[in-house]
């Protein structure tokens, strides 16, 4: 592939979201009612897909919140013990 050429986009359905986020349908759209997770995309009347990049940034992004958390919890441990 030449350099100059964006990576190619696919669409993830929902069976496949759910197994990369570990989230269940109603959470997922819950989720996307409160802007939290990424919208999907209409292909026809009944069938809905999500952008793969957009999943994996929100997974990606989920990391390292947590991270920055327990970052942030050892931190406050560290100085409780001082």
């Amino acid at each position: 592939m030449p350099k100059n050429q964006p990576p190619k986009e696919r669409f993830m359905r929902m069976a496949e979201v759910r197994e990369r986020t570990g989230l269940t349908r109603g959470t997922i759209y819950d989720r996307m009612a409160d802007g939290t997770f990424p919208r999907s995309i209409s292909l026809g009347k009944t069938i809905v897909a999500w952008r793969a990049s957009e999943i994996e940034a929100w997974i990606l992004a989920q990391i390292e919140a947590n991270d920055r958390q327990r970052q942030r919890e050892r931190q406050g441990e560290s100085e409780c013990a001082a």
